[in-house]
């Protein structure tokens, strides 16, 4: 929970005096002037399951023109959440610091800030406690990485080619200035289970000095997901622990942090759980927390709180206020037919080009290694700039919109990512552009 100190250090007193100030919280909810409400106008409340998947497209507002098949940057808000969204930016603004500095404690910023929180560990099936509100993934991975206490100078760091930029970035840094020796290793390709698996074995084999390893569920070049569960637990024997990026796994793939028995893990809330630009959550497992250093030495919460780990400063309140909502959405449409849904947009538009001998699929054909991304790349694909060219085809001539990205091993690649408002016939779109377009580069 991101608050300034000021709002940190009262937050002990916010707690104890809501119950005290309950009536005059009523009265504000029963005026609809209440941050806490999160129905959003004229949408009303959502049970679980509710949506099923044929009414998803109606539920976002997208731009016309244009197939968006690059879904990963982050998530497109359903319209009930950027309603939510928006109540809570008129509130917030209307109240400002009276609400921030809890003046009417039985509504304020503390109290809403938990009810966020409390939405983020019912989605990942732990407790309240283990769960923090961040900025973003990167944040999160970033705080867990640099504030590892049980790294040294000479110990080792594990990481590989498909992991993510900036989470590189903190890996990196502990060499630069800690003196942790940096290992990283390419993924296989074409990847399997088994040669991912031991890919890892072959890395902590050859790192004895191993302390750390980062682990990516989904990758966001590829779309590859590996078993992250099966690492988490192989490095954990050797004495490694692992810092999980979960960030596109997380309301795309049907699970919660107990089935990756992981001990620290990071993702972002803008991405697939569809909330506001600008939020990310971080678990530590309770019992692992002394193992993860303050932020900057602060102490403006006290250390056993998790929130502590996180960098201090000014927030998207707004944006946090809408998590609940966010959540109630993904509950909505349901985890398991969620995950299916983009399974089978992703499948639909692979299957028309797998075979085509100028078309590259970067995942295996085992369902359990991919979900929505999947990256292609197209015969004579060697460089960004052919990725780039093939991108720009497709949008230029095609209208269809997917981006490049690159620091995969073998090269470039162009990344799909279909969304849940995108239809078969988007998918089949794409596949129509790909039959055409395949010979481009020869």
């Amino acid at each position: 929970m991101l608050l300034y100190s000021a709002v940190m250090i009262d937050r002990r007193r916010f707690l104890k005096s809501a119950a005290a100030c309950a009536p005059a919280a009523a009265m504000r909810k029963a005026a609809g002037q209440s941050a806490g409400s999160a129905d959003g106008a004229g949408f009303g409340p959502l049970a679980p399951n509710s949506i099923p998947p044929e009414r998803w497209p109606s539920e976002f507002d997208v731009a016309p023109g244009i197939i968006n098949l690059e879904n990963a940057f982050w998530g497109l808000m359903p319209k009930r959440t950027v309603a939510v969204h928006a109540e809570k930016t008129a509130y917030v603004n209307r109240y400002n610091s009276i609400w921030g500095r809890g003046a009417l404690p039985g509504d304020n910023s503390a109290v809403d800030f938990r009810e966020a929180r409390v939405a983020l560990a019912r989605q990942m099936g732990c407790d309240v406690e283990e769960v923090a509100v961040t900025r973003s993934g990167s944040e999160g991975l970033q705080a867990l990485i640099v504030n590892y206490r049980k790294i040294k100078a000479g110990d080792a760091m594990i990481c590989c080619d498909l992991d993510y930029d900036s989470t590189l970035d903190a890996v990196n840094f502990l060499g630069d200035h800690r003196g942790v020796q940096i290992v990283k290793f390419n993924m296989p390709e074409p990847a399997t289970e088994a040669n991912i698996l031991q890919a890892y074995e072959n890395a902590l084999k050859a790192t004895p000095n191993a302390k750390l390893m980062l682990v990516t569920q989904v990758s966001h070049r590829t779309g590859l997901i590996t078993p992250m569960k099966q690492i988490v637990a192989m490095a954990r024997s050797r004495g490694v622990d692992c810092i999980c990026d979960i960030a596109h796994g997380v309301a795309c793939l049907d699970f919660t942090l107990p089935d990756l028995d992981c001990d620290f893990a990071a993702w972002s809330v803008h991405k697939w759980t569809m909330a506001p630009l600008g939020l990310g959550g971080m678990y530590i497992r309770k019992s692992r927390l002394d193992d993860i250093d303050v932020s900057y030495d602060s102490h403006a919460l006290p250390d056993p709180d998790i929130s502590a780990r996180v960098p201090s400063g000014v927030t998207d309140f707004p944006a946090i206020l809408t998590i609940p909502a966010a959540v109630d959405f993904h509950f909505a449409v349901g985890a398991a037919a969620k995950e299916k849904h983009l399974r089978t947009l992703r499948d639909r538009w692979v299957h028309q080009v797998e075979d085509m001998p100028n078309v590259e699929i970067c995942v295996p054909r085992d369902p359990s290694r991919y979900c929505a991304i999947t990256s292609f790349r197209l015969k004579g694909m060697h460089t960004v700039a052919d990725a780039q060219k093939v991108q720009h085809r497709l949008f230029d001539k095609y209208k269809i919109h997917t981006i490049w990205r690159a620091g995969v091993a073998k090269g470039a690649v162009v990344r799909v990512a279909p969304g849940l408002y995108n239809t078969f016939a988007d998918s089949d779109a794409l596949a129509t552009a790909l039959q055409a377009e395949h010979a481009m580069l020869l």
